[in-house]
């Protein structure tokens, strides 16, 4: 799907400056091998292609990055027996970036993945000097011959999650922990608030910006400013799961976003939405396996399961279920979109009208607010 819109700023591009550059790496790269031996390992005589992903955050972080490692696991465990994956975590944005994407193609990797959107610049660098090396790009809008993007309709969950917090806003309100002003960020948000409305016309809800991706302590600051503040639901776009834990321990409910995050605090879940790349990352890997890759711009949806929605809660009652898996098996039907109008912005102009579906494009450079949303969307990332 062609994505003509370059306003798009994804979420990674921030992530490097929040803090999460754990074990930053100095001028070579620091390759973690899994499965099937070293650089270069053979099986029964022939030898393995390899295929490495490179990552803004640590696998351990609970959400964006843990879930393109599952993904790349699922490479490994069905097509182990031809390919060789690897993986960089924490690798920053820029110089730095464009270096370990040259390295891994010196090193005779012939698919590497990227998963910032701030890696875009650097990977389309890299693919200009070694064609022979097949990229793809998360979230990003550049490609060339040998250079793909790939990324997915979160906001699609992010509705259904909507609902569930929704519901469970006893009060009305719901507080919204939302990382930088990224029309992905503004589009989840607006999806959740639009599906908290369906089921509960009078909800609200807090937006507070944090400018963290993965910053535990200041997330937890701004949850219990929230909880202060009257809410009786934390809904949030961050990688932590510090916004549920202060939830749990106020006796609020909590949505999550990336992965399920039911552990960190299960008396508070109700659900969240979830990215599930491995089938993507197979069908990607297998198609350059065998000779018959496309440069392309895929944008993924709850149709083919690259998004998902994470287990219900246990407050999450029967009815509540019943009604998100209705709204979400048309979804997947394509009998309904978040964005179906008619959808007004917090000062009641009609953004999308009603009988019309906002386009890619539209969703690609969402600048506004819809109703019920208390707050604003800052100039800057800082503010």
């Amino acid at each position: 799907m062609t994505n003509p819109n370059r306003l798009l700023i994804t979420r990674r591009r921030f992530l490097a400056g929040a803090g999460l550059t754990l074990g930053a790496l100095g001028s070579g790269s620091l390759l973690s091998a899994c499965g099937g031996g070293g650089s270069g390992s053979q099986s029964g005589g022939s030898e393995k292609m390899k295929a490495a992903w490179v990552y803004i955050g640590p696998t351990g972080d609970a959400g964006w990055t843990t879930r393109h490692d599952e993904g790349r696991k699922m490479v490994q465990k069905e097509l182990g027996d031809r390919v060789e994956t690897t993986f960089v975590e924490s690798v920053p944005e820029g110089a730095t970036a464009q270096r370990t994407f040259e390295d891994l193609a010196r090193e005779g990797n012939g698919l590497v993945f990227g998963t910032s959107f701030g890696y875009m610049d650097p990977m389309f660098e890299a693919a200009k000097k070694y064609p022979d090396t097949v990229f793809m790009h998360c979230s990003g809008f550049k490609t060339a011959e040998n250079l793909g993007t790939y990324f997915g309709a979160m906001e699609e969950a992010t509705y259904l999650t909507g609902m569930a917090a929704g519901r469970a806003a006893e009060n009305n309100e719901i507080g919204y922990l939302a990382p930088f002003p990224t029309p992905e960020v503004i589009r989840g948000l607006n999806a959740l608030m639009l599906g908290a409305r369906e089921v509960n016309p009078d909800a609200t809800m807090r937006v507070v910006w944090t400018s963290t991706w993965f910053d535990p302590d200041k997330e937890r600051q701004a949850a219990q400013g929230l909880a202060d503040a009257g809410v009786s639901v934390i809904s949030m776009q961050q990688d932590s799961p510090a916004a549920g834990q202060v939830a749990q321990e106020a006796g609020l409910k909590w949505s999550g976003h990336n992965d399920n995050m039911e552990r960190f605090a299960p008396d508070a879940w109700l659900t969240g939405a979830l990215w599930n790349w491995g089938p993507f990352y197979v069908k990607t890997t297998r198609q350059v396996l065998e000779d018959n890759w496309k440069s392309e711009e895929y944008y993924g949806n709850m149709d083919d399961g690259v998004v998902q929605l994470a287990p219900f809660g246990k407050s999450v009652d029967e009815e509540t279920r019943a009604l998100i898996e209705e709204r979400k098996q048309e979804t997947i039907d394509g009998t309904f979109a978040p964005f179906d109008g008619p959808v007004r912005d917090q000062d009641g102009k009609v953004r999308i009208p009603e009988g019309e579906t906002a386009t890619l494009e539209q969703l690609l450079a969402m600048d506004y607010l819809v109703e019920g949303c208390v707050g604003n969307i800052p100039k800057n990332p800082e503010e």
